[in-house]
């Protein structure tokens, strides 16, 4: 499914938790144009469950990660590249390099599927004594993502098209 026959180049994405744990991911780079956006490919090493989502080992994750937004994105797709949904992660301090991409992950996501459902998750998970700055950005990221699910979807669902090399 990567859309050039060039050999695939590697970046490493980091993911840092608001608690400092740290997780790597190496992925294939699709698009580098920084330090404005990276856009990635990883494959699911194994078969995944997210709230009432089944993602079967090998799906093609496509990560979107820009400097400036409040948020990344994950986007999980077939084999025959149709959107099978939009997982965002309310982030910060997300750095774009040649050979990696750093982020805070915030807790808190919203997975977007096919019939529109728009879910919050983890918001359970963000500590009691979190700043309450940092709340209200985590909030307005949360609220921008669900105000206009319908179009979001939509233009991800091209633009995943696009870059897979499909119609």
């Amino acid at each position: 499914m990567t859309p050039s026959t060039a050999p695939p180049r590697s970046i490493t994405e980091i993911k840092t938790t608001l608690d400092g744990r740290e997780k790597r991911f190496d992925c294939e780079l699709l698009s580098l144009a920084p330090p404005r956006e990276c856009v990635v490919i990883y494959r699911l090493p194994a078969e995944v469950e997210v709230e009432d989502l089944l993602l079967p080992a090998g799906t093609v994750s496509l990560g979107y990660f820009w400097q400036q937004k409040p948020f990344n994105l994950y986007q999980w797709v077939d084999d025959n590249a149709d959107t099978l949904a939009l997982y965002f992660n309310i982030c910060d301090k997300t750095r774009i390099h040649e050979d990696r991409i750093a982020w805070r992950d915030l807790c808190v996501d919203v997975l977007l599927t096919p019939d529109l459902r728009c879910r919050v998750l983890d918001e359970e998970e963000l500590p009691d004594d979190i700043d309450p700055a940092l709340r209200a950005y985590i909030d307005s990221a949360r609220d921008h993502l669900g105000a206009d699910p319908a179009h979001l979807f939509a233009a991800f669902a091209a633009r995943g098209r696009r870059l897979l090399g499909g119609s």
